[in-house]
């Protein structure tokens, strides 16, 4: 049986299509805006989207760095569509034009704006830039009356929504997303609260320590009390979802049960990553069959390295420890210097922290 199967073949795909990013998020799991783009010219896009149609994946979401920076991003949603698979795409909304969110209205089934902060106090410091909350808001005001005259001209709906990523500078912010932000928004269709995951810059030590969730309020963010009082919060038009994020984590248990979706991970240049959070990639969309580095990737999942590694994750600190163990096993040279670098940059910082003068 081919692995293009339904059974075998990837349910989602995430692309990463380029890693520019004019923000510079504390927690970016692929360091983007601070590493080379890596984003192909737009013939090879074409050709990895050429690839990524012989999979049939369910879904296919466009993310990065900032997608909306490509050339050439919109002809591959084109593409996509054309051959019947949905498209979702993650955006900052930086660069947003009224031309392009109508066009993306066009093309995407879901448009997702990362927010991380309630207040622009709180979004700003995360997101690494000043005014990235004006812009956020801005972008949602602006998709929001392309919603609403979408609907007026009986066109299909623009399904809109905003992204968040919990860690615990923002924890404490939850209820004022559905009381004070979304009903800024008629025509908002989701609201998504979705734990930072232990991978890239959130692998950090020090970040990891002060800003990852622990085990216990993974748990309370995926509790049904929690997410019942926060759908009772929003408005009764926007679909509330949280989300620890545990099944990324790819551990052996829970693939065992077969609940988990099956993803493929897609780098900016078409490497194709084993497992979405973890470093180290099975071969590139644009020199072998699509099916074939599917293989591999689940072959990985099975290694003996792999197993022993994710079987023993018990807490957010283990599966931290897990992470960087899994990423300097199999990432490139590359990627293992910014490990380093990560490292260092924070033993630096923690120094600097220590010898500070008191007040």
């Amino acid at each position: 049986m081919s692995t293009a199967d339904t059974a075998k073949a990837p349910d989602v795909i995430v692309w990463d299509i380029t890693y520019a990013c004019p923000l510079r998020c504390s927690h970016c799991y692929s360091e983007s805006g601070r590493r080379p783009s890596r984003q192909l010219a737009p013939a090879e896009m074409v050709r990895v989207v050429e690839s990524i149609i012989t999979l049939k994946p369910r879904v296919v979401a466009l993310s990065g760095g900032e997608p909306l920076l490509v050339r050439g991003v919109l002809t591959v949603a084109e593409q996509l569509v054309q051959a019947g698979i949905r498209l979702g795409v993650n955006t900052s909304g930086w660069t947003l034009t009224r031309p392009m969110a109508e066009r993306l209205a066009d093309l995407f089934r879901e448009v997702l704006v990362s927010l991380d902060g309630a207040t622009a106090e709180v979004h700003d410091r995360i997101r690494g830039r000043v005014g990235s909350h004006e812009r956020a808001l801005r972008t949602l005001a602006l998709l929001d009356s392309v919603a609403r005259e979408r609907r007026q001209a009986g066109q299909p709906p623009l399904r809109f929504g905003i992204d968040a990523v919990v860690v615990n500078s923002n924890r404490g912010q939850l209820e004022r997303f559905c009381t004070d932000i979304a009903p800024r928004f008629p025509h908002l269709s989701a609201l998504s609260f979705n734990a930072a995951v232990p991978a890239g810059l959130a692998n950090r030590p020090d970040f990891a320590r002060t800003e990852l969730l622990t085990w216990d309020r993974l748990a309370e963010l995926a509790h049904p009390a929690l997410l019942a009082r926060l759908r009772a919060l929003a408005p009764s038009t926007v679909e509330v979802f949280t989300a620890d994020n545990l099944n990324l984590g790819m551990f052996p248990d829970r693939l065992a049960t077969g609940g988990d979706q099956q993803i493929m991970h897609i780098e900016p240049d078409g490497e194709v990553r084993a497992m979405p959070l973890y470093e180290g990639t099975v071969g590139n969309l644009l020199h072998e069959p699509a099916d074939l580095l599917w293989d591999r990737a689940r072959a990985r999942w099975r290694d003996p390295f792999v197993v022993e590694a994710l079987s023993a994750v018990r807490t957010m600190a283990d599966w931290v420890e897990a992470t960087r163990r899994l990423d300097l096993r199999f990432a490139s040279d590359e990627v293992r210097l910014l490990i380093d670098r990560r490292a260092r940059e924070a033993h630096t910082a923690a120094g600097a922290e220590t010898q500070a003068p008191s007040c």
